[in-house]
């Protein structure tokens, strides 16, 4: 049999039951292995260290594992675990829950200061989404923009449509919605009931009910042992009295259950003492063997096509989307037109409903006299089809379309919000053709690199192996894909200094308090310029969310941290071509000025040595970054031009910031064969973010 990939909403709902038990354990760190592993490292008062791990690829899982099947972690962290760690650092692990039926797993978390939910979606293509207190996606590892639902930045997360839960229903609904299908019994379970082929399989076998029983031929009595089967797994899942089990087939793991299975008896299982014990065990060992199987293939071609074909998925459920969108507006707006073409008998209905409201006929009544008007023949009361008096409306059918009413309001105020829900679904559509340019670029950026791969000669393949990689010739491609990001120090001064490491500056006295207030630890340095008006400037040992410890920084990262702090001064301002700034440890700035001394807001003290670093030319680059992101940077030449596919350098001029921003933008849209990527990613407001305070000229 094949092997298990993926968890089932059975599998979930049993681990759900044991998760909660780690309930209060602390966030330490999160982890992003790939793009689409997630790893949450946390720390149990009794339990000590807790590894949460949650997949969303080909192999969809989240369960807690043993610290010895954890790999090491990867490298500098991507965006999406710094955003994860500036949220849950500290934070308390409250709880998880099961989304009705769904294979989809909350994990809530509350900081003092905000709150965070994670959702898994582990089915589909799968998906992480990331939200804050009000439910707004603050980050996903997809974004998803279909006609149903929109899991995106900025959006309301929304959950797609509920599935029938065959655990919590009732007998009558259980026999209603087997009568309601037209194959056998099994079938039925599997797809109408949604307990999947392995679960619907098993029923059967516990209900002792044959599976191929045509449902016209199955009895009360088939369903009362079939519901009452479920009742009986279902019962063991609330309870927690699980039997877990890991099966084997020709000496490899197939399947784990949270209980032993009818359906698995010929094949050999190994019991664990919890669900997620044994589901640890299991993908471990399944990916050992995968790892196995790959070493012995050897090495083969680049998944181009896999890659190419998900994006393909992607594009023509990205264009399903805007045709549904296209769909819904126009129906919105038909709807909307019927009103008025209707107006008198609309008219009609709504006041007979608002003077039987105002004086004070119940709902109920309402409806009665509506249907008996219609039994009467009179016009307006025939096309009434439903009254809600839990939501005050009415729905009445207009030339086969039935509209949804508010019975408060007049036609008029009904045709508008109309026409208001068609203008706010055009706006979707527009995020949705958005999305589908993205995904477009990105599919031809795959293409490009599969026919790159396949042109290397065994000259160029030996290159690569002695590390000797050609650079992308970002500016000649006719489709750069769009990658942003959303770091927490984008709204200071910044930049990355050659050994990558993080340099902050304030952008006024307000932003100069927070850095040293809120930003500033033991390990940093402290640079500022003697001249009056400079921001102050952080070079950072580590982020927030990071345990930092000493470092010895280059003299290469001092100076360009230096040149950042004259740079963005008063010295560029006043047009000089060169300053002085000094360089203090965090304990030598003080708030607290001398006897006598007043200090603005914005201002420190500095005592003790400092260390000056002296002519600092004012020069910074201004460039555009393809990878990892899509962004425009600025800062000291000797950090820029290595992380830019263009750049430009200047010096103090004649030209006020918003025109060189513009002159930059223009100039960057003639360097790069993709104008709409400049567009995008690089407008003038985003440029100027970037340019000393003051006039600017370029530098040949």
């Amino acid at each position: 049999m094949e092997q298990k990939q993926e968890l089932s909403s059975i599998d979930l709902r049993a681990l759900v039951t044991e998760t909660r038990r780690y309930t209060g354990a602390k966030v330490d760190k999160a982890y992003l292995y790939g793009d689409d592993l997630l790893r949450l490292k946390l720390r149990d008062f009794d339990r000590g260290r807790v590894e949460l791990m949650i997949e969303v690829g080909d192999v969809k899982r989240a369960h807690v594992a043993d610290p010895e099947h954890v790999g090491a972690a990867p490298g500098r962290p991507p965006n999406f675990a710094k955003m994860l760690r500036n949220r849950l650092s500290g934070a308390d692990f409250v709880g998880v829950e099961q989304y009705e039926f769904d294979r989809i797993l909350t994990f809530d978390f509350e900081r003092e200061d905000q709150n965070t939910r994670i959702v898994a979606e582990l089915f589909g293509q799968g998906n992480i989404a990331v939200l804050d207190e009000s439910g707004e996606v603050v980050q996903s590892l997809e974004t998803v923009r279909l006609k149903s639902r929109t899991v995106a930045p900025g959006a309301q997360y929304e959950y797609p449509g509920t599935r029938l839960n065959p655990l919590d229903i009732s007998f009558d609904a259980f026999c209603r919605r087997m009568n309601e299908s037209d194959t056998d019994v099994v079938r039925t379970l599997a797809t109408q009931l949604n307990l999947g082929g392995l679960y619907a399989e098993e029923v059967c076998s516990r209900a002792g009910v044959e599976k191929t029983i045509d449902i016209a031929e199955a009895t009360e009595e088939h369903y009362r042992a079939l519901y009452d089967a479920i009742a009986r797994l279902d019962e063991r899942l609330h309870s927690g009295d699980l039997d877990p089990r890991v099966y084997e087939e020709d000496d490899s793991v197939v399947d784990v259950t949270p209980f032993p299975l009818v359906e698995h008896e010929d094949l050999h299982s190994e019991g664990y003492d919890s669900f997620t014990a044994a589901v640890d065990d299991y993908f471990y060992r399944l990916e050992r063997t995968e790892e196995e199987e790959v070493e012995e293939a050897g090495t083969s071609e680049p998944e181009f096509e896999e890659e190419i074909a998900k994006q393909q998925r992607i594009v023509e459920q990205q264009e399903g989307a805007i045709e549904g969108f296209e769909e819904q507006a126009e129906q919105e707006r038909e709807r909307a037109e019927l009103l008025y073409a209707n107006y008198d008998l609309v008219d009609e209905v709504l006041t007979t409903i608002q003077d039987a409201r105002e004086a004070g006929v119940p709902w109920d009544e309402i409806e009665e006299t509506l249907q008996a008007g219609a039994e009467e023949g009179i016009e307006a009361a025939e096309a009434v089809r439903n009254v809600d008096g839990s939501e005050g409306t009415v729905t009445v059918e207009l030339d086969d379309t039935r509209i949804e009413l508010d019975a408060t309001a007049g036609v008029e105020v009904n045709a508008d919000q109309l026409y208001q829900e068609a203008k706010r679904v055009e706006e979707k559509k527009e995020g949705a053709k958005e999305a589908l340019e993205e995904t477009r670029a990105e599919l031809e950026a795959i293409k490009q690199r599969r026919e790159e791969w396949e042109a290397e000669d065994e000259g160029e393949a030996e290159e690569e192996a002695e590390g000797e990689f050609e650079e992308v010739d970002w500016l000649s491609r006719s489709s750069i894909p769009i990658r942003s990001t959303d770091n927490w120090y984008e709204r200071f001064r910044w930049f990355r200094t050659s050994d990558d490491y993080l340099v902050i500056g304030g952008r006024n006295a307000d932003q100069n308090e927070e850095l040293v207030k809120k930003y500033m630890d033991k390990h940093d340095r402290f640079f500022h310029t003697d001249a009056h008006g400079g921001p102050v400037t952080i070079l950072k040992a580590a982020g927030p969310s990071e345990s930092a410890e000493a470092v010895d920084f280059s003299e290469e990262t001092l100076r360009e941290a230096a040149q950042f702090a004259v740079a963005y001064s008063s010295v560029w301002k006043e047009g000089r071509g060169a300053g002085d700034a000094y360089m203090v440890d965090p304990d030598q700035v003080s708030k607290t000025p001398e006897s006598g001394e007043y200090l603005e807001k914005g201002g420190f003290a500095i005592r003790g040595d400092r260390t000056y670093f002296e002519d600092v030319p004012c020069r910074v680059a201004i460039g555009i970054q393809c990878e990892p992101v899509t962004r425009p940077i600025g800062g000291p030449p000797s950090a820029i031009v290595d992380r830019v596919a263009t750049h430009v350098e200047l010096e103090p001029g004649m030209y006020a910031q918003n025109d060189m921003a513009t002159k930059l933008y223009r100039e960057f849209k003639e360097r790069f064969a993709d104008e709409s990527f400049v567009r995008k990613v690089a407008s003038a407001d985003l440029i100027q973010e970037f340019l000393p305070p003051g006039g600017s000229e370029m530098l040949d």
